[in-house]
């Protein structure tokens, strides 16, 4: 018979790596991927980008409490910074002058340096938009790339540190409860814990429905992204990224190629997501639309799935009808950008501690994340 282990951590992403990492020193821990590798899913697919630009307000007030972390990690985290100066112009056509106007103000409250540009000066940031294309614009220097693999891989080396055992291969396949534990059965064997914590990301409400719990609405999002290359005479590290006011589309510069992406936002299953030809075709359009740059050919194709409760913020804290069964989901794309504060919000949360007081600072409170607010 196996140990129980104080708390088993479902999903591998960044939701379920960050937690590991604030909890693993306190409480037995076991993080299982149902992947060979961790982050396959969300996370390995990111934007990789820190902005403050048009979030949500709890995303926005977890951004926030998460720069310091990134801008300053704990000492022996990563070897290399997690954050890298980029810059973000955000352009509008000409019937979309009160937009620009608009998202101008809202950024300007967050970012104070941001300023508006005349079309020739975003011209001459980035020389490959179209002529004629961009009536208005405005440049925002507070967003930056960030290292998505070594933030990963820093949560994750803490946590094993202070010995979590973390196992890949490891698809959760039916939850029984048992003289007070869980008992959670999986190709690789059986595995009991007396508390699950739900990161299962696209699959947290399959998993409470594994659990006997009725699910929350959670439902997964497919975006989509392709890689193409630019003419050699055009320098992109130093380019900023490039979003359409609207947010009809974004592209930004990635491994000396120009990622795109529609912006798109399509319901979909749990599933390993699979960029669709309408949503590639859309991409490479609004490219073309924008910028002189044609697209002979897509160097690289992918999707990835950004899960949301109904109510669009995050779902964090401990289910009301299982108390044994912690919520750690909906985050809607946002799980790397907010993952310092999401996480040590959630441990406090779990740990049935004070969340920590900066973040209350902020005005983030636990019944706003409840899976309670949501009619359970």
């Amino acid at each position: 018979m196996t140990d129980i282990f104080d708390v088993a951590v479902i999903g591998g992403g960044i939701a379920g790596a960050s937690f590991a990492y604030r909890v693993a020193k306190d409480r037995t821990l076991v993080l299982l991927e149902r992947e060979a590798h961790v982050g396959y899913h969300s996370t390995g697919r990111s934007a990789a980008e820190f902005s403050r630009q048009f979030q949500i307000p709890s995303t926005g007030l977890l951004a926030d409490g998460s720069f310091d972390f990134f801008a300053n990690p704990p000492e022996g985290f990563t070897e290399v910074p997690l954050l890298l100066p980029r810059g973000n112009l955000v352009i509008a056509e000409a019937e979309r002058m009160g937009d620009i106007d608009a998202a101008f103000r809202e950024v300007l409250e967050t970012s104070p340096e941001t300023r508006m540009l005349h079309p020739d000066d975003a011209l001459a940031m980035v020389p490959f938009l179209r002529p004629g294309y961009t009536a208005g614009a405005f440049y925002d220097p507070a967003n930056w790339d960030m290292e998505v693999d070594s933030l990963l891989q820093g949560y994750l080396r803490s946590a094993r540190h202070d010995g979590a055992d973390i196992r890949t291969n490891c698809a959760v396949t039916a939850v029984n409860r048992e003289n007070g534990y869980f008992r959670l059965e999986t190709p690789a064997g059986e595995i009991r814990a007396r508390t699950i914590v739900n990161a299962a990301g696209a699959w947290a409400d399959g998993l409470a429905e594994m659990a006997g719990l009725q699910p929350l609405g959670i439902v997964p999002h497919r975006r989509t992204a392709i890689t193409v290359d630019v003419p050699e005479q055009y320098d992109l590290s130093t380019m900023p990224g490039v979003a359409e006011v609207a947010e009809d589309f974004y592209f930004k510069p990635e491994s000396g190629r120009l990622m795109v992406s529609p912006a798109d936002a399509t319901p979909s299953e749990a599933c390993d997501a699979q960029p669709e030809d309408i949503d590639i075709a859309y991409a490479a359009h609004f490219l073309e639309q924008s910028t002189i740059l044609p697209v002979r050919t897509i160097a690289h194709k992918w999707a990835g799935l950004r899960s949301f409760a109904p109510d669009k913020r995050q779902v964090v804290g401990f289910d009301p009808r299982d108390p044994a069964f912690f919520w750690l989901a909906g985050q809607g794309g946002s799980g790397i950008l907010t993952s310092p504060a999401l996480s040590a919000w959630a441990a406090g949360l779990f740990m049935r501690a004070a969340p920590p007081r900066q973040l209350q600072d902020l005005g983030l409170s636990p019944d706003y994340f409840s899976p309670s607010r949501l009619g359970i």
